[in-house]
């Protein structure tokens, strides 16, 4: 059974940044187009970022040119850069398959405020 583990979330002030870090326990990772989930509170879970096995790339509008997917195939990790931050980028951020097909894991509190 597949499982992920984010990390990397945190406190940090309008227009900073954060790195997000997603690791796979299996390599059924590198076989399947991964992506980044957040959800706010009262709304439903997005996905804002999503990169194939190929590494190509798609974003949501609401962050494109802010932050950047990548992933490492072979240390089953996914991550997202994610700069000039905002407030309405605070959530709770999840990585998954897209769609997502695995268990979620128990995400990371990413709280943008001065």
């Amino acid at each position: 059974q597949v499982q992920l583990v984010e990390s990397g979330g945190g406190l940090v002030q309008p227009g900073g940044s954060l790195r997000l870090s997603c690791a796979a326990s299996g390599s059924i990772f590198n076989f399947y187009v991964m992506g980044w989930y957040r959800q706010a509170p009262g709304k439903q879970r997005e996905l804002v970022a999503r990169i194939t096995d190929s590494s190509s790339t798609n974003y949501a509008d609401s962050v494109k040119g802010r932050f950047t997917i990548s992933r490492h195939n072979a240390k089953n990790t996914v991550y997202l850069q994610m700069n000039s931050l905002k407030p309405e980028d605070t959530a709770v951020y999840y990585c998954n398959t897209d769609p997502p097909i695995i268990s979620w894991g128990q995400g990371t509190q990413v709280t943008v405020s001065s």
